[in-house]
């Protein structure tokens, strides 16, 4: 039987932290209580890649990371201390950034459609007039060659430090530069035109990975060839599968990984919407663990704070907007924008096909890129989920009549799964909901920015207790195996940034006092990018400088009410420098934000103990994502893939199994003492955690407490902890257990069960984790 974990921990392997850096961390990963390695991508990458997703070589593991003699060498560092691997790996694109690393890509421009590899690439021959279109230029090939910047040089044609191959028998007459170009199997083309123009499917709007058909079986065999080895030699026992939604067919992709491991543990970086399930057919154990991230920092939420939150954004902004209108509206920029090339390629895809009826280029456009603005989830996967498309057709008419007539004949060529522009549509709505909702409308809304984060939906500001349980309830009987995480190399805030943000909503009204007079201070004239930062500093501060200009410049260009990345508002960016500076420069704004977070820490603190312990607990397979034993108070990356310091974690882990109970601070040690004991627990007692019953509470502070037996442990989390103290503490509240004498694993405090009294069980830490006292 393959195996599965009882936990995993996230490395992120760079040449900076190669796979024998990682390996020497299996000792670590075994004390802290993590069941198996959790690695980045490793496959051989364009050379100074810093994440690994944009492979240039299937065949191999990347040299920079380690190369296999690392990869051996850290499977048998995990394996001698009980320790499994699992894997990240790309199968939706490769890295064509430096087309001299890709022998694939150099082949398909040297030679064309007459390439061994022109199938395995996603491109439209005939849109490009026989050629693939490269956007690189700065300037016109004319002005080019012109200034020397285009030459032929060493046998290659170069722009500045590119490269690219000539088609064999086109530069041996001494032709001009301009001449020499025109006969290649590429052009060369002006940055600005790729979104409209270009005819290789690309990974979202990044030019530099273009999509890979492992639809095809040769293409498939070739890509994971390597990977395949890796299970059958017992090196690797999971994958995690990156962005399958860009797949032709996941579902068939997902068949085909299985046969290819032998039905090792399978993972998919698939964001689910509100309500929305896993297709059941799919052959994994279930998603990286977004949807279950959402779950925990919600019922963290106070849903009192909506009203007050909610009209303060609206203030910012001018007026309210509804959220489905704020993401119908960045989703319809980016498919006329970003993403009209692909766009415009449905356009062909439906004209080829003969079903364009009466209607013109235009009309159909328009008619397509309104339907993948409204579409109401990532995509479907035809048959499956045909609702979401009969969704988004009924609003797309009630919100533009006029383009009834040319709907209802796309619903008949969008509907069908054997089309090619329905399976071409299913893989483009996923592109147009990620760049118009996560990348763009996160960075428009404010009213707390703790909720936007990925997989999630802003609309929903907060569960309530019994809902949590109802959804743990239903992971737990449809999957018990799929991944539960709080921060990944993705998030846009770190589980303890959104932790101290989460405090906000308990008290609106000191948050709306605080920002009113720091615009008073300093207004930067962009109400809502202004608040979002505000939330989104105090939630990480302290922070570096440089780390929160970064930051800033980052949230105001996706953003794109201000600035933008294409084209940046120098004067506004100024001023938006001049807002962080500000933060380490002048006394009183300063003095003001550090009342603001000494304010907020306890609370903070509590929360991200809650939220620890809710994902270690509740049903599922836990992450650490690596360094957030302690404190985890990035932003978005770069900010969270910096260098983790696990000299600090081994001391304070050390310190905690010498009989050390860490006090509540900076130093992140309860936080560590926490995932310690819960990993430990579900690795060596999996007998523990069976299934999930809510258990009852009694008393006036019943709404503070999150507490469910998980088969013999029972977990107990605070939330709202100031609106606990407002409410006198925990007074008289008690938890309702079965009877019997219980251990706290956390103080190694007894406790009898029964009717137990929180004052006491959670009078030193805000989260309690109890099993039966014969247990060890």
């Amino acid at each position: 039987m393959n195996r599965r974990p009882a936990s995993t921990y996230r490395v992120q392997v760079s040449a900076d932290f190669p796979l024998a850096d990682a390996a020497e961390l299996a000792d670590y990963l075994r004390t802290l209580g993590a069941d198996w390695f959790y690695l980045s991508p490793l496959l051989a990458a364009t050379p100074g890649s810093t994440h690994g997703y944009d492979v240039v070589d299937h065949s191999r593991v990347d040299p920079e990371r380690g190369g296999s003699e690392g990869l051996e060498r850290l499977s048998r560092a995990a394996g001698s201390r009980g320790l499994g691997v699992l894997v990240d790996i790309v199968p939706n694109h490769m890295g064509v950034g430096v087309p001299h690393e890709n022998a694939w890509w150099w082949d398909v421009l040297t030679h064309g459609q007459h390439s061994a590899h022109a199938h395995a690439f996603d491109i439209d021959w005939a849109a490009g007039g026989g050629r693939v279109r490269i956007p690189v230029l700065g300037e016109s090939i004319a002005d080019a060659a012109a200034s020397g910047a285009l030459r032929i040089e060493e046998g290659e044609l170069r722009y500045y430090d590119h490269r690219y191959p000539l088609a064999p028998g086109t530069a041996d007459d001494g032709a001009p530069v301009e001449a020499v170009h025109d006969r290649q199997h590429y052009e060369l083309m002006h940055w600005t035109r790729a979104d409209a123009e270009l005819n290789y499917r690309r990974f979202f709007g990044v030019n530099e990975l273009a999509a890979v058909r492992v639809e095809l079986p040769d293409v498939f065999a070739d890509t994971h060839r390597e990977i395949a080895r890796w299970v059958s030699a017992g090196l690797v026992h999971g994958i995690r599968v990156d962005h399958p939604d860009g797949l032709l067919d996941p579902g068939r992709y997902l068949d085909d990984l299985a046969e290819a491991t032998g039905g090792c543990y399978v993972l998919v970086e698939k964001i689910l919407e509100p309500g929305e399930q896993l297709p059941p057919f799919w052959a994994t154990a279930g998603t990286t663990g977004y949807d279950a991230l959402g779950d925990i920092d919600r019922v963290l939420v106070d849903p009192a704070g909506r009203a007050e939150l909610g009209a303060l954004d609206s203030r910012l902004r001018g007026g309210s907007v509804a959220w489905a209108d704020v993401i119908h509206g960045t989703k319809r920029a980016i498919a006329d924008g970003l993403l009209r090339s692909e766009v415009n390629r449905l356009v062909r895809e439906v004209r080829g096909a003969g079903d364009a009826g009466q209607h013109g280029d235009d009309e159909l456009a328009d008619a397509i890129a309104e339907l993948l603005a409204c579409f109401p989830v990532y995509r479907s996967y035809l048959p499956f989920g045909i609702e979401h498309l009969e969704h988004a057709l009924t609003d797309a008419e009630g919100r533009r009549p006029d383009l009834a007539p040319v709907l209802r004949t796309l619903s008949h060529v969008i509907g069908d799964p054997e089309h090619p522009a329905a399976r071409r549509f299913q893989q483009t709505s996923g592109m147009v909901m990620a760049k118009g909702v996560e990348d763009t409308a996160f960075y428009r809304t404010s009213r707390l920015a703790s909720l936007t984060e990925v997989g999630g939906d802003p609309s929903e500001f907060a569960v309530d207790v019994a809902e949590y349980h109802r959804r743990q309830q239903a992971r737990l009987a449809t999957h018990p195996e799929s991944m539960t995480t709080l921060s990944t190399h993705d998030t846009k805030r770190g589980e303890d940034t959104r932790a101290r943000i989460d405090a906000i909503a308990e008290v609106p009204e000191v948050w709306v006092d605080f920002l009113e007079r720091r615009r008073d201070a300093f207004d930067l004239g962009d109400g809502p990018l202004e608040n979002l930062l505000w939330e989104s500093v105090v939630g990480a501060w302290p922070r570096e400088r440089e780390a929160l200009h970064g930051y800033a410049e980052k949230a105001a260009r996706e953003a794109g009410t201000s600035t933008r990345w294409t084209a940046p508002d120098e004067a506004f960016e100024q001023r938006l420098h001049a807002f962080i500076d500000r933060l380490f420069d002048d006394a009183d704004t300063r003095d003001d934000l550090e009342r603001m977070v000494s304010f907020l820490r306890p609370a903070g603190w509590s929360n991200g103990l809650a939220a620890k312990l809710l994902q270690l607990a509740s049903p599922g397979v836990p992450d650490v994502y690596q360094g957030s034993e302690l404190w985890e108070r990035s932003l978005v990356d770069p900010d969270n893939r910096r260098p983790v310091d696990f000299a600090l974690r081994r001391k304070l882990l050390a310190r905690i199994d010498g009989g050390e109970l860490p006090p509540i601070d900076e130093t992140g040690a309860a936080k560590l003492l926490v995932t310690s004991r819960v990993l430990r627990l579900r690795r060596d007692r999996p007998d523990l955690f069976t299934r999930y019953t809510p258990l009852p509470t009694a008393g006036h502070a019943s709404d503070h407490v999150v507490a469910f037996d998980r088969g013999g442990a029972i977990a107990v989390a605070t939330r709202l902890p100031l609106g606990l103290e407002a409410v006198g503490g925990w007074d008289s509240t008690e938890l309702l257990t079965p009877a019997g004498a219980y251990v706290d694993v956390l103080t190694g405090a007894t406790v009898e069960g029964g009717r137990v009294p929180l004052a006491g069980l959670l009078e030193r830490y805000p989260v309690a984790l109890l099993v039966k006292e014969e247990a060890p």
